[in-house]
């Protein structure tokens, strides 16, 4: 791995579009700066090595140059709400569609923070879970990346606050890809497109 220069020098890695803390995840991405030219499928055995039970490195690629960061506008997400009926959360997830603006607010670092978690929500629907009959619904969400960052979280405290909607236990949230997003479909992409055609 390559390192910054100067007195105190770093691993050149970065770390884009973090899943919150506390979510799940299958669509997280790094760069990570070389200090000579390897083969991908070498770097990739490596770092699985190096790396716990779990936490599996899917694919490696170089880098055609561009920013990964900004390919990143969007993740599509598998919320399951233990206990809420699906005909229960279609109600209020259609309710949520139906409005312009659900305000919420969020602690941050800066203190009580209060923002609007609808604009950011490209789609949502609620499903049920065939393992768990009719007392488990499964939204399915894709989340527009922007400035205030809406959560999965965020927007469950917006169906909870417009439509009294609640799980009986802690919700699973699962981000299932990460990457640009097609604004005729609403579907994420793959954000590594470019560097394997640039291969």
């Amino acid at each position: 791995m390559a390192y910054s220069s100067g007195f105190n020098p770093h691993p050149r890695i970065s770390y884009a579009g973090a899943a919150p803390t506390g979510s799940a995840s299958e669509a997280e991405y790094l760069e990570i700066g070389l200090a000579a030219e390897s083969d991908p499928r070498e770097v990739q055995a490596a770092l699985d090595e190096a790396l716990p039970p779990g936490l599996d490195v899917l694919d490696v690629v170089v880098s055609a140059g561009s920013s990964l960061a900004d390919r990143l506008e969007a993740s599509r997400w598998r919320l399951t709400l233990p206990g809420v009926p699906p005909d229960r959360a279609a109600a209020a997830v259609e309710q949520f569609l139906g409005t312009d603006e659900v305000p919420v607010e969020r602690m941050t670092k800066k203190g009580l923070r209060q923002f609007d978690c609808r604009e950011a929500v490209v789609s949502l629907a609620s499903l049920g879970d065939p393992n768990n009959g009719a007392e488990c619904a499964i939204l399915h969400l894709v989340l527009r990346h922007g400035t205030p960052s809406v959560r999965p979280d965020d927007v469950l405290a917006g169906l909870r606050e417009i439509a009294g909607l609640e799980a009986e236990s802690a919700p699973l949230h699962e981000r299932l890809a990460q990457g640009p997003l097609d604004t005729q479909t609403g579907t994420v992409g793959d954000p590594l497109a470019p560097d394997r055609d640039a291969v």
